[in-house]
């Protein structure tokens, strides 16, 4: 992996609060994580398929927009997802903080 996602993951995880740093593909492959193992598999297959259903409103609401980005918190977690054509960063960190 480059240098540079390297550097950006190592940002963002030295941000207050925050709890996870994942990358994967669309297709919920985990490639890299600060996760535990089992945790990386489920929130890797699990938030791919709720990306890929986000994408899907957005483009049924508006075929020429496509989605962006995406938040979801709840009292524990709050999930940020960036996704691109290929590969979703997801951030996992603590809303409390």
């Amino acid at each position: 992996m480059s240098t540079e996602v390297e550097e950006t993951m190592k940002r963002i995880q030295s941000h207050r609060g925050v709890k996870g740093v994942l990358i994967c593909t669309a297709e919920g492959v985990p490639i890299r994580s600060n996760l535990p193992e089992d945790a990386e598999q489920t929130h890797s297959a699990l938030i791919s398929q709720l990306a890929n259903k986000a994408n899907s409103v957005v483009r049924t609401l508006d075929d020429t927009d496509e989605l962006t980005f995406f938040r979801i918190r709840s009292k524990k977690h709050e999930i940020m997802i960036a996704p691109d054509k290929d590969y979703l960063l997801v951030v996992i960190q603590d809303p409390n903080m």
